[in-house]
């Protein structure tokens, strides 16, 4: 959803920069266009940051791909420090850009105490990772990408979505992580939004959760004892195995959360993520916890 105000009271106020990307993810629930945005976006994302409340606590950055701005999404940044001195930002990027080191330098002019940079790795293996995105090299360019963040020391958080290609490899892409990323902040395991091209691809890309549980169990629990905090999005806790359920956050956007007739009574449901309402594919272990 396009913001035109924010609101203190929503755990969703996003800055929506283009729709224009770079990678063409399989099971991307938003698919990228052809037409040129940029422009007309960034004047409306400026307006919004003007307008926006002053007690505001996050704000989030997100496409399409925010980079593809060039140096503007620099200058963005900047606008929102100026404005909103107090408000954390969340950027959510695929991170290929940032492997260009000069154009990564430009996060040392913005105030990286209130940062946080969000980009998905699929795979620790590189085929995987490129099959996703349908991109080849993009695993190389995300991973430099990477490292020039760490190098800077950008709070950086590492987004793993869970499809049929990389689910088997989840306590492998942990332990990459552990031995070659120790400078990752936080690590989040997601489950897909079933829309747009989740759906197209849907025999490549879609599982169902209790099929991938004791995969996730050992990764996230590896994952954590080594002290990288880690997290679950967008997985009900009745898809979990009880040892997940304090890694479950509410993650899904106030705006498109739904529950099914059945979670009514259930005991973890004012804990639970609940279910994408924008989501055409639904688990079948979803159930009641009694």
């Amino acid at each position: 959803m396009i913001k035109t105000k924010f609101d203190i009271y929503s755990n969703d106020n996003t800055l929506f920069v283009t729709s224009l990307c770079d990678n063409r993810c399989l099971m991307c629930c938003q698919p990228p266009k052809l037409d040129n945005d940029l422009d007309y976006f960034y004047k409306k994302n400026l307006e919004l940051i003007d307008a926006a409340p002053k007690e505001l606590d996050e704000i989030g950055i997100t496409g399409g791909e925010p980079t593809l701005l060039k140096e503007r999404f620099f200058e963005l940044l900047q606008h929102i420090n100026i404005v909103l001195p107090d408000t954390y930002i969340h950027v959510l990027s695929n991170g290929r850009k940032f492997a260009d080191m000069l154009y990564c330098s430009g996060f040392l002019n913005v105030n990286r105490n209130n940062l946080l940079v969000g980009i998905p790795l699929h795979s620790d293996f590189s085929g995987d990772h490129d099959k996703t995105t349908q991109v080849k090299g993009s695993y190389n360019e995300t991973m430099k990408g990477l490292y020039n963040l760490g190098r800077l020391n950008i709070p950086i958080e590492l987004r793993i979505v869970i499809n049929k290609i990389n689910f088997e490899r989840l306590p492998k892409v942990s332990g990459f992580i552990y031995k070659n990323m120790p400078f990752v902040r936080f690590v989040s395991f997601m489950g897909m939004e079933t829309i747009g091209w989740a759906v197209e691809n849907k025999e490549i890309v879609w599982i169902d959760p209790i099929e991938y549980k004791t995969h996730l169990e050992e990764a996230v629990l590896y994952l954590s004892a080594t002290g990288i905090d880690t997290a679950i999005f967008n997985i009900p806790h009745c898809l979990l195995p009880a040892s997940l359920f304090s890694y479950a956050t509410k993650s899904i956007s106030d705006w498109k959360i739904k529950f099914l007739e059945d979670c009514k009574e259930c005991l973890f449901k004012d804990n639970c993520c609940g279910l994408f309402s924008t989501s055409l594919i639904h688990s079948r272990g979803i159930q009641c916890i009694k």
